[in-house]
């Protein structure tokens, strides 16, 4: 893979990451993850720390400065219109020991919701490489399912969140951006497949999906599923690498980009302990404790 990658001319890339803690997260691990939660933290890695730790293992010669930003998404705070990032000054992880020390750092403090979308993470990605002055970015993106849609969202029909994540996709083909979209958990996948065919005419094929559960559960030797799971994911990018240099879109500024803010960390609410009460004349009113303990 390493090697595709630099027969493409690609020499760096810088790599963003965006994680999904929307609320199916705590049943799609039923088959795949032995009835666990995929945000599971413990003794032995879940999905999500597998995935980053082998994108990481690839992508880490081609990222000169090993400063990866980190986004959640579809959490209490975020749900499906905003991002926060892994740090309260939203400064980039350095390296994946850092990512993988604040995601553990996270999980125990986040409470998981939706719907699902892709569209904020997708557009901060944006921002970034517009920040950038237009250097080459991959996105990727680890989730559990597809994209929201109600059971009243007839076949031809597109949902809100659906919607949102293919204009924020076909945006984002005007920049230097590939993103890739991580399936972890037990799918279903059907949906996610053809969800790439939904997407109208792009500046270039920007989009891709890998299901990293099924590559996970061939029987094949850990060393072959990690080869395996990596061409996968980053198989598309020379050829998008191209696309881009073709399309005079490296090294470009749009002046068009979206502005996007990501919200701190969250953080587990902890009651403040009240003072014990003064002695108060009286004839003095006081305002309740209970109006200085917002969140």
């Amino acid at each position: 893979v390493t090697l595709a990658l630099r027969e493409a001319g690609l020499e760096s890339s810088n790599l963003i990451l965006g994680i999904d803690f929307t609320k199916s997260n705590e049943w799609t691990g039923k088959v795949s993850f032995n009835n666990r939660s995929l945000h599971a933290i413990g003794d032995t890695p879940n999905p999500y720390e597998k995935a980053i730790s082998i994108i990481g293992k690839t992508l880490a010669p081609f990222d000169e400065d090993n400063l990866i930003p980190c986004f959640g998404f579809g959490d209490a705070t975020t749900h499906d219109t905003e991002v926060f990032s892994f740090h309260n000054d939203r400064s980039s992880c350095h390296g994946f020991e850092e990512v993988l020390a604040c995601y553990r750092k996270i999980v125990p403090n986040l409470r998981l919701a939706g719907p699902t979308s892709y569209a904020p993470v997708i557009d901060v990605a944006v921002d970034i490489v517009e920040n950038s002055g237009g250097q080459f970015h991959v996105l990727v993106i680890i989730a559990d399912g597809q994209v929201t849609r109600s059971v009243n969202t007839s076949d031809r029909e597109l949902s809100p969140q659906e919607e949102s994540t293919i204009n924020s996709i076909v945006n984002a083909s005007l920049y230097p951006l590939s993103i890739v979209l991580v399936g972890v958990g037990d799918g279903p996948w059907d949906d996610m497949k053809k969800f790439d065919d939904k997407i109208p005419a792009r500046e270039f094929d920007n989009f891709q999906f890998v299901n990293f559960t099924g590559i996970m559960s061939k029987n094949i030797s850990p060393k072959e599923k990690e080869t395996a799971f990596a061409l996968a994911a980053l198989m598309e990018i020379p050829l998008q690498y191209k696309a881009v240099i073709e399309l005079g879109i490296l090294g470009q500024r749009t002046g068009e980009a979206k502005k996007v803010v990501p919200r701190p960390p969250p953080v587990s609410y902890r009651r403040p302990t009240p003072a014990p009460p003064e002695r108060i004349p009286s004839n003095v009113s006081s305002s309740s404790p209970a109006d200085d303990q917002t969140q």
